[in-house]
């Protein structure tokens, strides 16, 4: 369930961006096959994959907690936190 959700969102990031799967390749340093991959959900990202195409199409990947009382992103958590 959540492999499909992160393939729409790749997705609609880049389209959002009016991004072609070729530039997103560029950009990342990945296939464009692989960048289709990721949307169709034939493969998986790395997390750090998602938080940079995030990254290049303007958006941040953070986490909240459900009562919105925590929030924060994965480069505010430290190694040794983990």
């Amino acid at each position: 369930m959540v492999m499909n959700m992160i393939g729409n969102v790749l997705r609609y990031m880049r389209r959002k961006n009016n991004y072609k799967q070729s530039q997103i390749s560029k950009i990342t340093g990945v296939a464009r096959n692989t960048v289709s991959q990721y949307e169709t959900e034939t493969i998986q990202p790395t997390f750090e994959m998602i938080e940079r195409i995030a990254h290049e199409c303007g958006y941040r990947v953070f986490f909240e907690s459900f009562d919105g009382k925590d929030r924060f992103q994965s480069k505010d958590i430290s190694r040794k936190e983990v």
